[in-house]
């Protein structure tokens, strides 16, 4: 059996193409024997995937025995020769299921930026996708829902195991690795928490009722899986709704969304929302709708969970914002290139050439600076114009959403704006054409 899951796991990866670039890949490692197959998986698989691997451990507090899980982990990583990080929450003992999860989350994403993970990768297997189902259905999801948990997630986030069932991954790792010591976490027994009520009593009386439940149930969320791809093909193919991924959500246009009857817009909402990771109910969207419908520009509203929603002149936004950059250098070398929130601006050295105002590319004079945000009272003198113009307004006039213009960078020295990429060129810090000169190229980064 070893050797028959081995080859299939890493024909699954071939097949749906689950790591089409090389990379560091962050595993999530409980300690149980799911994570622990999985990490051994892929540690095999890593030859013709171009994978490198680190190990994340996430101790939640909740269990005394979590630190001994923890160590566990490690030693796990350590044999095989891999990197592992141990993060502490403290969450205490009375931390629901819900909130651990979120929290989890948030702790792996957090070393996973710490890391420049290109993946996350988690344990997910066949027997979790039908346990969510059933979960979700008992809670009244609707066919969006019921597609269950998707082989891939945003920012990387890949589950490579959902082929599998447990028994099958967790007897492979008995003859792959027996002497490893696994975790068992008694919370996953314990009935008072739903999910593991329904993994321990309603799944094995249904499953003795029903001989072919788990078939039945993936069956249904493969129907619903297409549907849901169905729905997210549409986006991109009404071109007048005008779709487009943003840094950290979606955004789409507002009058699009006034033009078809509701239960039309209301689905391409949730559609919208839902691709960027946003669960949206039916009765909420409809509230969003009715906000799209009715708010000036640079509204917002509240969706929970860290996500808004905003009307952004004809535009409609639904992200979950992003810290605010801090300030950082350029120019401090002949060339060097530097992320600052959603943009890379690289600099080199060249003869100076005639630039526009709203251009993405510029020239300066020699010299170093710093990259930052809006502040109260910036002002820019453009190239070509009268006087000083206040920079808020500039940004407002190209049509950059406000809840934008903090993040939008400013190339800045000694004091003066030379630079809104894309919008607005100053006049100072200006070479005359064919003059030694650093040239400035600035680009938005892509979103998934």
């Amino acid at each position: 059996m070893r050797d028959d899951l081995g080859v299939r796991f890493r024909e699954h990866l071939t097949r749906e193409n689950l790591f089409p670039e090389p990379g560091l890949a962050l595993v999530a490692v409980s300690g149980g024997p799911d994570s622990l197959a999985l990490l051994h998986l892929l540690h095999d698989a890593c030859p013709d995937c171009g994978l490198h691997l680190a190990v994340a451990y996430v101790d939640h507090g909740i269990v005394v025995q979590s630190a001994d899980w923890g160590r566990t982990v490690q030693a796990a990583a350590e044999h095989i020769g891999v990197a592992s990080y141990v993060v502490r929450l403290a969450l205490g003992a009375r931390t629901s299921e819900t909130v651990a999860r979120r929290e989890r989350y948030r702790a792996l994403r957090r070393l996973q930026a710490e890391l420049d993970a290109r993946y996350l990768v988690t344990a997910h297997h066949a027997d979790d996708q039908v346990e969510t189902l059933l979960f979700r259905f008992l809670r009244g999801s609707g066919p969006a829902g019921l597609a269950g948990i998707p082989v891939r997630g945003p920012r990387g986030l890949i589950r490579p195991l959902l082929p599998f069932h447990k028994r099958e991954v967790e007897a492979w790792l008995r003859e792959r690795a027996p002497e490893l010591i696994v975790a068992v976490d008694p919370a996953n027994a314990d009935p008072v928490h739903e999910r593991s009520w329904i993994r321990g009593r309603a799944l094995p009386l249904l499953r003795e009722r029903y001989g072919d439940l788990d078939d039945r149930v993936l069956r249904v969320a493969r129907q619903a899986q297409d549907e849901r791809e169905a729905w997210d093909a549409v986006l991109t193919a009404l071109d007048a709704l005008e779709y487009r991924p943003i840094d950290g959500g979606v955004e789409v246009a507002r009058p699009f969304l006034q033009r078809y009857d509701k239960t039309l817009s209301v689905a391409l909402l949730r559609a919208a929302a839902r691709a960027a990771g946003c669960r949206l109910a039916d009765a909420h969207a409809r509230r969003v709708l009715a906000f799209s419908a009715g708010s000036e520009s640079g509204r917002a509203m509240e969706l929970g969970s860290g996500w808004l929603a905003e009307t952004a002149f004809d535009r409609l936004r639904i992200y979950r914002p992003s810290a605010r950059p801090s300030e950082v250098d350029w120019g401090g070398a002949d060339h060097g290139e530097l992320r600052w929130g959603g943009w890379s601006i690289a600099w080199s050295r060249d003869a100076a050439g005639r630039g526009r105002r709203d251009a993405t590319t510029t020239w300066m004079t020699p010299g170093a600076g710093i990259i930052r945000g809006l502040l109260p009272g910036d002002r820019i003198r453009p190239l070509g114009g009268v006087g000083r113009r206040k920079v808020r307004r500039v940004l407002m006039e190209a049509r950059v959403p406000r809840s934008e213009r903090h993040s939008y960078p400013l190339v800045v020295r000694d004091g003066d704006i030379l630079w809104i990429p894309g919008i607005c060129r100053s006049d100072a810090a200006l070479p005359n054409p064919g003059e030694p000169a650093l040239r400035l190229d600035a680009r938005r980064n892509r979103y998934p």
